[in-house]
């Protein structure tokens, strides 16, 4: 069983880890995010950060170095610097470590045109830290780098992740 689950408030441009106890959840960690620029949606293409219960079904890059880039899931061999980024105009980065998104409600944010995995929904590190606290992203979750290493090492595959806003 995940000793953990995490909540993603849209609204206030929050994430926090919780350790559940049946008298009460306990508090963990909280962390400032950025979510998508167009608000909540759980269509393909809506560039939009889906709402409800997700799981982690996936984590990437454990191990790599702080600002490491991926693409398609993989490591480019890349480390962002603004000089590198002003030779990729327009790119959207994905750093440090990937934690892959998988909805849990069918017709919600599961199959079909509203499949949040299919999507490929993430919670990841990103160039634009200054952002963070501010919805800016195209539909992922994004946190300062330093943040996701750390949540990343606290979570697990299957922990529960709810989205809400």
């Amino acid at each position: 069983m995940n000793a953990y689950f995490i909540d993603v408030d849209l609204r206030l441009q929050q994430l926090y880890l919780w350790e559940p106890f049946p008298d009460g959840d306990l508090l963990i960690r909280q962390y400032p995010v950025s979510t998508a620029s167009k608000g909540a949606g759980e269509q393909n293409g809506s560039y939009c950060t889906p709402r409800g219960r997700h799981r982690i079904a996936q984590k990437i890059g454990a191990g790599a170095p702080l600002y490491a880039a991926f693409r398609a899931r993989e490591p480019t061999g890349e480390i962002w610097t603004p000089a590198l980024e002003a030779e990729n105009p327009g790119r959207d980065w994905i750093l440090t470590r990937i934690l892959w998104l998988e909805g849990l409600e069918p017709g919600k944010n599961r199959g079909g045109s509203v499949d949040t995995q299919a999507r490929y929904i993430y919670i990841h590190g990103t160039n634009e830290e200054h952002r963070i606290g501010t919805p800016a992203s195209h539909g992922c979750i994004r946190m300062r780098n330093a943040d996701v290493a750390a949540l990343f090492d606290l979570v697990e595959v299957g922990t529960e992740v709810r989205i809400s806003g």
